[in-house]
């Protein structure tokens, strides 16, 4: 899932990082190999 806007969070299901969103590039972000989920609510 490609970042679309800042602000937005996402998670790593392999270890649990947490990421927030600072600045846009459009890239997927990946931790330990596998793309990370976005967190809703």
């Amino acid at each position: 899932m490609a970042v679309k806007k800042v602000g937005e969070k996402y998670r790593c299901n392999v270890c649990g990082n947490e990421v927030t969103v600072t600045k846009v590039g459009g890239g997927t972000l990946v931790c330990c190999g596998e793309n990370m989920q976005k967190i809703t609510g």
